[in-house]
């Protein structure tokens, strides 16, 4: 973490839930981030391409940055209400954005759905505004979304003109994280915290970083609407009480204050090098592909995707670097097994361009085993149904010979 400019404090633990305080000694200058808060009602986002996807979108971040040198107030949090009146509003220019116009008897036909326009895009020439894991799902939403390039025998008609469309992964809010509301609630915040990674039953959930203290403040309690995946969920319904870890004291050491303000120092010490070096040690991988979406004034905003190592975690995460490689802005999502298997497959077929045999030879198996892993994996539409008819017959048949 120290590589970042942050530095991993003492970690507080609640049931099966720990967390750790990621703390700078100086905030990244020049970019604040903001919350906007939006109504409860589901949100269509416009990824800008002609994409569209359906999502319930909490609230948004907006980084708010500046060139200069002078200093700058902090921003904190902002409710927004509805839009102020004015055009769009109902009864003068129709309905108002997020509202369906009602029929005769002034009844809306469905409940009401707001259009999010792209994940991240400029609000002012100084603002950004992007939907928190947004990207970073969205990144692994597309990966190889359009299907087969070549159009192999095997692949469907559906496949060919429609790729994996529709495409959909299944996720938790941290609210449905057993433990977690609680922990975020009771935990202390430490002086110059910027961020934390939250384990559950030990297993690294998510991470969060943001440039300011001020910024983590209040966006601390947002952490409850972020996304876990199927692993993390699971692992709260544990009636787990992990560890604290907490070190020893050597008092054959101790004969003064100064002593026991060494032997504090050592033992966080000690705890920071195990952290990094092994309970986060999964975070970053290497071979992850990242793309850039935006550029603001000295910062970039990424998206990274794992390797989809069938061995280990897999993080997707969003970030914001400044010129120096410093986080400023970090959010992650660890993947389930399933998730993982799904990446591996697409992974493997795109690289050999989505021909089944020559992928079935790359992974040391037959085409009938690769197609039935991906039916199991959820992609059997997009091979043809006698084709897939014709492996499973083949596998029926290969069972019933291993049991004669």
């Amino acid at each position: 973490m120290e590589r970042s400019g942050l530095r991993t404090a003492p970690a507080q633990t609640w049931g099966s839930v720990r967390l750790v305080p990621l703390i700078r000694d100086e905030p990244v200058p020049h970019l604040r981030l903001d919350r906007r808060v939006y109504a409860d009602e589901p949100s269509v986002v416009d990824v800008g391409d002609g994409t569209y996807y359906i999502s319930y979108v909490p609230h948004a971040f907006v980084a708010r940055w500046h060139d200069g040198e002078e200093p700058a107030a902090a921003y904190g949090t902002r409710m927004l209400a509805k839009d102020k009146p004015g055009k769009g509003e109902p009864g003068k220019d129709g309905p108002a954005e997020g509202e369906l116009a009602k029929d005769d008897r002034g009844i809306a036909p469905s409940m009401p759905i707001r259009v999010r326009r792209r994940v991240a895009r400029r609000v002012t020439k100084d603002r950004l505004r992007f939907l928190p894991l947004h990207l970073a799902v969205e990144g692994y939403l597309a990966l190889h979304f359009g299907g087969p390039e070549i159009a192999w025998s095997e692949w469907s008609r559906r496949a060919i003109a429609s790729g994996l469309s529709p495409r959909c992964e299944e996720a938790y809010t941290g609210a449905q994280v057993r433990g977690l509301a609680d922990a975020l609630r009771i935990f202390e915040i430490h002086p110059g915290q910027c961020g934390v990674l939250v384990y559950v039953a030990d297993s690294l959930a998510s991470a969060f970083v943001v440039p300011h203290p001020d910024d983590y403040r209040v966006l601390h309690p947002t952490l409850v609407e972020d996304l876990f995946g199927e692993l993390i969920y699971q692992y709260g319904l544990l009636t787990l009480h992990v560890p604290d870890m907490a070190g020893r004291v050597d008092d054959s050491a101790v004969r003064s204050l100064r002593d026991l303000r060494t032997q504090a120092t050592r033992l966080r010490d000690e705890w920071a090098a195990f952290h990094d070096r092994t309970m986060a040690g999964g975070l970053v991988q290497e071979n992850e592909s990242h793309e850039v979406a935006q550029h603001l004034h000295g910062f970039e905003l990424t998206r990274s995707l794992p390797p989809f190592s069938l061995r280990g975690e897999n993080h997707i995460r969003e970030s914001i670097t400044d010129e120096d490689g410093r986080v400023a802005y970090l959010k992650s999502f660890r993947l389930s097994e399933a998730q993982v298997r799904r990446g591996y497959l697409l992974t493997r077929l795109a690289a050999h361009d989505w021909n089944l045999k020559a992928t079935a030879t790359a992974l040391a198996t037959d085409e009938g085993a690769l197609a039935l892993r991906l039916e199991r994996a959820g992609f059997g539409y997009l091979l043809r149904q006698d084709v897939l008819d014709h492996y499973r017959a083949q596998a029926r048949r290969a069972v019933r010979d291993a049991g004669r």
